[in-house]
């Protein structure tokens, strides 16, 4: 945590040059200049173990450790016609270390960490009509993995404002750097050729030498999605909402450093349908108990092409203490069928198909649970008003394979 809270205050001394520059009211004029509105410090910390990594086959050790830090800037405008316009900028930052991650370099021994940077860029108007727009773009880029990511989104609200309906589009286009385990390599050898084709049909390039630089391919993968949402306010103490969601995804779909053993000891490289398609169906419904409680309660129904059925329920109550803190304990449950290409070790057969030994793939169900607070001082944060919340979230997961995690986080927030 002394990481995290660390990295938080530098972040935090970083912003308040900008909101003495920024923080003006400017709500009494009817066409607004370009603000800074909003700043959110978010950093967490999560941790994992487990005896399932699909790195070794379905065996061995699945500890790792994530230390994530986000900042995001929310710019707003408003003309002449009443049209709100916002821009919000994210950076994100993730430094992981994993014991498994030791045994998937092809030069052998390997670095157990990694790094993910993660911008995002994201524009959206809501015009008075209730007519909103969006746009957005994303990238993330780490050792084995670069994505480019695209949005957009369209909505209506209602002239009683009682009814909402979104659609959001989403495109990730991928690139998976084929990073296999030692064993499938061939070691360069001084004079020979300088190319060659492992067990699993990736080419490696190996240059000239035997000390030369190791230039590895990388394949796409491609995903695609659309959630239709649409909200209702039943009356003053009941809102629901109806979501539905729809994922095709198509290209290289494993990961070359996922081993698979077979029943006579055989090892290959983990081999999975270049396409898939996911349905979730989803249901939201929040009841205002009162001016102190709140029920956040969610459902998902869940199927893919793979075999894989899922059901998700969630329950959230927030609770205010005071009017400036309120707490929210939350628990959510999740159980999944397998899909018939999931086999533990050493128990594929050499028939099959489709072979992969990665637990994210078998039978099993979940639990996360935990408690969130937040504060929210009228005069702000230690009396700055400008920072007005301060948000603490501890979650526990656990799961019927034994993998266990904890996660923690902080949001501060600054207006």
């Amino acid at each position: 945590m002394k990481k995290i809270c660390l990295t938080v205050v530098g972040l935090y001394f970083s912003v308040l040059s900008a909101f003495s520059q920024y923080n003006v009211d400017t709500s009494s004029y009817k066409n607004q200049k370009l603000k800074l509105d909003e700043v959110n410090l978010v950093s967490g910390y999560f941790n994992q173990n487990g005896n399932h990594s699909a790195v070794t086959g379905g065996i061995g050790t699945e500890q790792l450790s994530d230390v994530s830090n986000v900042i995001e800037l929310k710019f707003v405008k408003q003309n002449e016609l009443n049209n709100k316009y916002t821009w919000d900028f994210e950076v994100g930052f993730d430094h992981h270390t994993a014991a498994s991650q030791a045994f998937i370099n092809t030069s052998g021994a390997s670095r157990p960490y990694g790094n993910r940077f993660y911008p995002s860029l994201n524009w959206q108007v809501e015009k008075a009509n209730g007519v909103s727009f969006g746009l957005g773009t994303s990238i993330s880029s780490e050792v084995n993995y670069h994505s480019l990511g695209l949005d957009f989104s369209v909505g209506k609200t209602s002239k009683n404002k009682n009814t909402d309906i979104n659609f959001k589009g989403q495109a990730y286009l991928d690139k998976v750097v084929l990073i296999e385990p030692a064993e499938f390599v061939p070691k360069p050898i001084e004079n020979s050729p300088s190319t060659y084709t492992t067990a699993s049909g990736n080419v490696i390039s190996f240059g000239d030498g035997e000390h030369s630089k190791v230039h590895i391919p990388r394949t796409p993968r491609n995903t695609f999605a659309g959630t239709l949402t649409l909200s209702q306010i039943v009356n003053k103490n009941f809102q629901v909402a109806l979501i539905a969601e729809g994922v095709a995804q198509n290209g290289y779909l494993g990961l070359p450093f996922h081993r698979v053993y077979f029943t006579d000891g055989s090892e290959k490289i983990e081999n999975l349908p270049t396409t898939r398609f996911k349905l979730p169906l989803g249901i939201r419904m929040n009841y205002f108990l009162g001016d102190k409680i709140i029920f956040r309660s969610y459902y998902r129904y869940y199927k893919d092409d793979w075999g894989i059925k899922a059901h998700t329920a969630s329950l959230e109550i927030p609770y205010k203490v005071s009017p400036f803190v309120s707490v929210s304990p939350f628990y959510r449950y999740y159980v999944q069928t397998a899909s018939p290409y999931f086999a533990p070790y050493a128990q594929h057969a050499l028939t099959d198909t489709y072979y992969t030994s990665n637990y994210n793939l078998s039978a099993f169900t979940s639990q996360f649970y935990g408690i969130n607070v937040r504060i929210t001082p009228e005069k702000g944060v230690f009396n700055i008003p400008f920072f007005n919340m301060v948000d603490l979230r501890y979650g526990h997961y656990t799961q019927t394979t034994g993998l266990q995690a904890n996660n923690i986080g902080i949001n501060l927030r600054f207006k």
